[in-house]
C-alpha cells in the first residue's frame, strides 16, 4: 500500500498547485503583470515536480492513486483561490 504521508503531500501539493494558478489566472485577468508572472512561475514547477515525482518514484498502480490524491488537492486549491478576498468582482 502506498504510503499515506506520500498521498497527504500530493494532496497538499494539488492545493499549492492549484491555488498558484488560479491566483495566476485571476492577477491575470486584473493585467497585473508582476504577481502573475511569478504565480505563474509557481504554479509550473510545483505541478512540475510533483508530476516527475510520481513517474519517477510510484509504480503504475500506485501512480493512479496518487493522481487521483493530487487532483483532488487541485480541486481544493481552486475553491481556496475563489474565495480569497482581494480580487473578488465587486
Amino acid at each position: 500500500m502506498i504510503d499515506i504521508l506520500n498521498l497527504v503531500i500530493y494532496f497538499l501539493a494539488g492545493v499549492v498547485q492549484d491555488f498558484f494558478f488560479t491566483m495566476n489566472l485571476k492577477y491575470v485577468a486584473k493585467n497585473k503583470i508582476a504577481p502573475a508572472v511569478v504565480f505563474s512561475f509557481l504554479a509550473v514547477i510545483t505541478v512540475t515536480l510533483v508530476l516527475y515525482n510520481i513517474i519517477n518514484n510510484l509504480d503504475p498502480e500506485k501512480g493512479i492513486l496518487a493522481i487521483i490524491i493530487y487532483s483532488c488537492g487541485i480541486a481544493l486549491g481552486t475553491y481556496l483561490a475563489m474565495i480569497t478576498p482581494g480580487l473578488k468582482d465587486k
